[in-house]
């Protein structure tokens, strides 16, 4: 069910951003900082402002990446339910079982980013029921909440996932990062995808034994880091397979394949590790300023 839900978000993501898409093309307003760009029309297309690019970009990125990795479960759960191997069952299981929260609450996280950027595009026309995108948003609304909150998501994760088993399953995913590194770490035009990934592979190590101390001298503090954490995770993740599309990419460009899929793949992979990725290193701060300004706060909350 909280693939399900997870998958829902990812569907009103892929909406939400093909609507604003079209509608960002077709919407005439103000010119370009940079100059007139459709020189017989009064105002340019909305879409030449880097701005609504970036809202545009937010959407697809979420979109793909959380697309991937929908994917990849499904195979997962294929092979936890049907694989002749029990080994493989069992492994494919305890996978699934760690990335499930991820998908569900990272996802819709996601979504609600997303599905808000695109109504911005559309300014006061995507407030209104009209053009459909108000719609879109408070579908999504609701996945963030049913089937377990998104706190209750990175609880699961962070205290049973993770914690649960002292990171064996998270190792068993580092491990997938670290062949990814190790195969591409020295080819230079992978460098700006793999570089942040291995950092953050690197980080995410100390980060979970630093929480995990501290919530073994006080549980709680799991609970103040919990949400921040899933977070985290979830860019590991979406990194791990945006960086394996634009390896594929690459391969596909570098054979002569001129299809501008993939030339689309690579300016969608390098927008999500320039402008959403390195969100990662807030996350962190903000996981490790602890419980105390959470819970020292009676008078504040009286």
């Amino acid at each position: 069910a909280r693939l399900g839900v997870g998958n829902q978000s990812l569907g009103l993501t892929e909406v939400a951003y093909q609507n604003a898409l079209a509608y960002a093309k077709d919407r005439i307003q103000m010119r370009s900082l940079s100059g007139p760009k459709a020189k017989d029309k009064p105002a340019d297309p909305i879409i030449v402002h880097p701005d609504v690019r970036k809202m545009l970009l937010t959407a697809k990125a979420y979109a793909e990446g959380g697309r991937a990795l929908a994917i990849y479960c499904a195979v997962l759960l294929d092979k936890a339910h049907s694989h002749p191997d029990e080994k493989v069952r069992k492994e494919s299981d305890e996978m699934l079982s760690l990335l499930t929260p991820i998908v569900k609450a990272f996802t819709t996280d996601n979504g609600h980013i997303a599905t808000n950027a695109c109504l911005q595009v559309f300014g006061g026309h995507g407030f209104i029921k009209e053009w459909g995108m108000e719609q879109f948003v408070r579908d999504n609304r609701i996945n963030m909440i049913y089937e377990g909150t998104n706190t209750i998501q990175s609880l699961d994760l962070l205290g049973r996932k993770i914690l649960g088993n002292n990171g064996a399953t998270l190792k068993k995913f580092g491990k997938l990062v670290g062949q990814l590194v190790e195969e591409e770490g020295v080819n230079e035009k992978m460098a700006e995808f793999i570089n942040p990934i291995a950092m953050l592979g690197d980080q995410l190590t100390k980060f979970t034994t630093e929480i995990g101390f501290k919530g073994f001298q006080n549980p709680d503090e799991v609970g103040a880091a919990a949400v921040d954490y899933l977070r985290v995770a979830g860019h590991l993740v979406h990194g791990y397979f945006w960086a394996r599309m634009a390896q594929v990419a690459l391969r596909e460009i570098a054979a002569g394949n001129t299809d501008p899929f993939y030339k689309a793949k690579l300016q969608t992979a390098r927008f999500y590790f320039a402008k959403l990725f390195p969100e990662t290193a807030t996350l962190m701060r903000t996981a490790r300023a602890g419980v105390k300004v959470l819970l020292d706060t009676n008078e504040a909350l009286a």
